[in-house]
C-alpha cells in the first residue's frame, strides 16, 4: 500500500472508530445514565493516555509553561466536560445517529466564533459549505416522523437537539481554546493529556461536591454490562480514534483529514439501521450527505 494514502486511510479509520465509540456510548449510556459514562470513561481514557505518554515521552505528565495549562486546561473543561456532558444526554435522548450529525456542525459553529473574535475572514466557498452544512442538519432534523420514532416523544426529541447543538459549540469553543495551548507545534498527544486531567479532574470534583461518586460505582456495578460497553467504547473513541485521528493529521493535509474524520454520521448510518433498528428516509440520507458535503467544502476551501 503507497504510503501517500496512510494518513486518508487513518481518515477513514477515525471516522468508523468515532461511529463505533459513539454507538457503545449510547447503549452504555441508557443502561448507566449519561453522567455516570461521561465521567467513567474520560477517567479510563484518561488512565491510558498517561501511560500511553510515559512510554512516548519518557513520563506521564507532560512539561509545560502555565500558559500551555491554563488554555488546554480551559479547553478541556469546555470540551469535554461540559460539552460532552450534553454530547452524552444527546445519545441517550436522540440516538447516535442524529447526535453526530447536529454535532458535525461543530466545525461551522467554530467558523463563525474565529469570525466574531478573531477577525477571521471567510471565502465565498466557505460560506456556501457552512450553508450546506447547516441545511443539511436542518433537513434531516426538522423531518416529522411523528409517532415512528418509538424512542422519544416531541419534547424530548427537542431537548435532545438542544444538547446536540450545545455539545457542537461546545466543541467549538474547546478547539479554539486549544488553538492557544498548541501554538509553537507544541506535541498533539501531551496537548491532549493536558485537556483530559483537566477535564477528569473537574468533572470527579463536581461529583463529589454533589456526592455523586458513590452512586456512581454502586450504579457501575449494578450494571456490568453498561461498564463493559462504556470500556470498549473508550478504546474506540478517545484512545484509538483521537490516536488515529493525529496519524491522519500528521500524513494528509489537515483540511483532507477533518473531512474524512468528519464523515461518522456516513458510517452511523448503517449502525442506525441494524443496531438501533432506526427507521431512514431519503430525505434523512440526502440530508446527511449534504451536511457533510458542506463540512468537506468548508475545510477544503
Amino acid at each position: 500500500m503507497p504510503m501517500r494514502f496512510i494518513g486518508e486511510l487513518a481518515g477513514l479509520a477515525t471516522a468508523i472508530f468515532f461511529a463505533g465509540g459513539a454507538s457503545f456510548f449510547t447503549l452504555s449510556s441508557r443502561l448507566a445514565g449519561s453522567q455516570v459514562v461521561n465521567r467513567t470513561r474520560l477517567l479510563a481514557a484518561t488512565l491510558i493516555l498517561l501511560m500511553i505518554h510515559s512510554l512516548l515521552y519518557g513520563g506521564p505528565i507532560p512539561q509545560a509553561e502555565d500558559t500551555r495549562w491554563i488554555w488546554l486546561g480551559l479547553s478541556g473543561v469546555i470540551g469535554l466536560t461540559l460539552g460532552d456532558a450534553a454530547l452524552f444526554q444527546a445519545f441517550v435522548q436522540l440516538g447516535a445517529r442524529l447526535t453526530m450529525l447536529v454535532f458535525s456542525t461543530a466545525p461551522v459553529v467554530a467558523a463563525i466564533l474565529g469570525y466574531f473574535l478573531f477577525g477571521e475572514t471567510l471565502g465565498a466557498l466557505q460560506l456556501l459549505g457552512m450553508l450546506l452544512s447547516l441545511g443539511g442538519v436542518l433537513w434531516v432534523v426538522s423531518e416529522q416522523e411523528g409517532g415512528e420514532r418509538g424512542h422519544a416523544e416531541r419534547r424530548v426529541y427537542l431537548a435532545g437537539l438542544g444538547f446536540a447543538f450545545l455539545a457542537a459549540l461546545g466543541q467549538a469553543l474547546g478547539t479554539i481554546t486549544a488553538k492557544f495551548g498548541l501554538a509553537g507545534e507544541f506535541p498533539a498527544l501531551s496537548a491532549q493529556v493536558m485537556r483530559m486531567l483537566a477535564a477528569t479532574g473537574s468533572i470527579w470534583l463536581f461529583a463529589i461536591l454533589r456526592r455523586q461518586v458513590r452512586p456512581t460505582l454502586r450504579t457501575l456495578r449494578s450494571q456490568p454490562k453498561a461498564l463493559g460497553l462504556l470500556l470498549i467504547g473508550a478504546l474506540f473513541g478517545p484512545i484509538s480514534g483521537v490516536w488515529l485521528s493525529l496519524v491522519s493529521i500528521q500524513n494528509t493535509e489537515v483540511g483532507v483529514a477533518s473531512t474524512l474524520i468528519a464523515m461518522v454520521p456516513i458510517f452511523l448510518l448503517p449502525i442506525g439501521y441494524f443496531v438501533f433498528k432506526e427507521k431512514l428516509s431519503v430525505r434523512g440520507i440526502a440530508g446527511t450527505l449534504l451536511a457533510l458535503a458542506g463540512v468537506g467544502i468548508l475545510f477544503l476551501a
